[in-house]
């Protein structure tokens, strides 16, 4: 297993439920992956699928949301005004306490090793070897990349599968519930609000705490950097580059100050710069999810823009389908062969429908302001989120 985090775990104990005599997980991280604490949500729909499969369950710390209020600014109205609320049928979970619910449920016969960097994946007749950052080579049966978009073992199943940024950024940024600004009624307890304007817009909703009881607020603000700063994301093999950085720091202050209501302005303001970082849109969905002996999961098979609400969805998915085919025949390859067939078609569906909502909320953005609710439910309907928003469904029967 290359890759450790939720995508990893899901895919360790897919493969040791499904029978591997031996599991080990190779994660380049070497801190604490649970300290990530931005926001994750599950469509109600898919978490009970997800629940009855055995990968989710009601202990995980979540919290329920049900609407999602669309607000523009207006005059002085401290909150803004919603110009149409839709329903929002999701739980929401903290990153960190998702991965180490999932990580609990791997057996203690996994060997998970953080700190462990896999430099490249080398097929090798019914198997393949990983070459590792401190030296040496591993020789497996089955490897599976859940090592995330710039995955070495997508490289050696699809060399010419790179990431195309998508022209435009998200600033995420997270703070303590208890630090929102007044009034209280401003922001409902089960609404994921989405804060809209020319040219983008943004959404926040509650979370776990990444410690301890109560909740943080989760925000992620969508729209295009500014020329000279967006060239630097062009390149996603560069490099992770999370770095909110002066000139990109205005911008968006900028664009807080013209647009958004009072309240809304606070929140940003509110969030201190070491819980606040950026994240690049990238598409990517590789015409092959397996080859050989090699299979890819999560970010590593297929990248969406986090519009689709479906990123921890869809790892979660492949996963429970990919337990599923190893355990309902002895042919390795034959498995490998459905699981491809299967989950392949939804990833490109996936980022399409990702390229459509961020032409819609972000890159064409309509008026706004003059949207009432008729005209946002019509405005959705076109926009494709009808088909796939929240993730597909998994299918009743396997995939012949």
């Amino acid at each position: 297993m290359v890759g450790g985090s939720i995508a990893g775990c899901a895919a360790a104990l897919a493969v040791s439920r499904a029978g591997a005599a031996e599991v080990v997980v190779y994660e380049r991280t070497a801190g604490r992956l649970a300290d990530r604490g931005v926001g994750v949500a599950l469509h109600s729909d898919r978490y009970a699928e997800l629940e009855a499969a055995g990968y989710v369950d009601a202990a995980m710390p979540w919290l329920p949301l049900t609407h999602r209020p669309w607000v523009v600014r207006d005059g002085s109205r401290r909150a803004g005004r919603a110009i149409a609320v839709l329903p929002f049928p999701f739980r929401s979970y903290n990153w960190g306490s998702l991965w180490r619910g999932l990580r609990a449920r791997i057996p203690d016969t996994v060997d998970y090793r953080g700190g462990a960097a896999v430099t490249a994946v080398v097929p090798a007749g019914d198997g393949a070897v990983l070459r590792l950052a401190e030296g040496g080579e591993e020789r497996f049966d089955l490897v599976v990349g859940a090592d995330g978009y710039r995955s070495v073992v997508r490289e050696a199943v699809d060399p010419g599968a790179v990431p195309a940024y998508g022209g435009y950024l998200a600033w995420r940024g997270t703070l303590p519930a208890e630090r929102l600004p007044g009034p209280a009624d401003a922001f409902r307890e089960q609404d994921l609000v989405t804060v809209v304007f020319p040219g983008g817009h943004m959404v926040v909703y509650r979370i776990p705490a990444s410690a301890g009881p109560g909740a943080d607020v989760n925000w992620v603000f969508f729209t295009a950097p500014p020329d000279a700063a967006g060239a630097r994301f062009a390149d996603p093999a560069a490099g992770p580059d999370r770095v909110v950085d002066p000139l990109l720091a205005r911008h968006q202050g900028d664009l807080v100050e013209r647009h958004f209501p009072p309240f809304w302005q606070e929140v940003v303001r509110g969030t201190r710069a070491e819980n606040a970082f950026l994240q690049p849109m990238y598409d990517l969905a590789t015409p092959r999810f397996a080859h050989g002996r090699l299979v890819l999961l999560g970010d590593a098979a297929s990248l969406a823009r986090p519009h689709t609400g479906s990123g921890a969805i869809k790892a979660l998915q492949d996963a429970t389908v990919l337990e599923r085919v190893l355990r309902e025949t002895d042919d390795l390859d034959g498995a490998l062969r459905r699981y491809d067939a299967e989950r392949a078609p939804l990833g490109h569906q996936t980022l399409v429908l990702g390229r459509q909502l961020g032409l819609a909320q972000v890159q064409r953005t309509p008026d706004w302001a003059a949207m009432d609710q008729p005209a946002v439910e019509r405005w959705w309907r076109s926009s494709g989120a009808l088909t796939g928003f929240g993730g597909h469904a998994l299918p009743r029967r396997p995939v012949p």
